[in-house]
């Protein structure tokens, strides 16, 4: 006999915490899934241009854009992001880049687990925001 088992991602927000239509307050993933770490991803293209200099909207459209690409070479999509770090340079404002996120992610029911950390900066200057993601995947499998 052949069983069909799949996983699951559950979106948690406990009543006693803030509800926001950006983040979940905890994600639990259980049964069997492919999880895909995405390093950190910067504004930098393929032909290691940075993309969109001292325009923080700009570059975390093309975070978002590496992002999408690491995904889908896993065979994952944003809809599968359950966590994400978000890095900016102090100084840049975070409501129209969380607005770049917001339209990636899409409409879904669920947004991503976040942290949204403020830092001095980063390696290279002209890099303003640098995000890591988790996503995860429920696959079906025969038993």
């Amino acid at each position: 006999m052949q069983q069909r088992a799949t996983g699951s991602v559950e979106y948690i927000n406990p009543e006693s915490l803030v509800k926001n239509p950006a983040f979940t307050q905890a994600v639990a993933v259980t049964g069997p899934v492919k999880t895909v770490y995405v390093g950190a991803q910067n504004a930098v293209d393929g032909s290691r241009n940075i993309i969109g200099k001292g325009d923080v909207v700009a570059q975390t459209e093309q975070v978002l854009k590496n992002i999408g690409a690491c995904l889908e070479a896993a065979g994952a999509g944003p809809e599968h992001v359950i966590s994400w770090n978000i890095y900016v340079v102090e100084g840049q404002e975070v409501a129209p880049a969380a607005a770049a996120g917001m339209r990636w992610l899409g409409d879904r029911p669920h947004p991503p687990a976040n942290n949204v950390l403020f830092v001095s900066a980063f390696p290279n200057p002209d890099l303003l925001v640098s995000i890591d993601a988790i996503a995860v995947v429920p696959v079906e499998a025969d038993r």
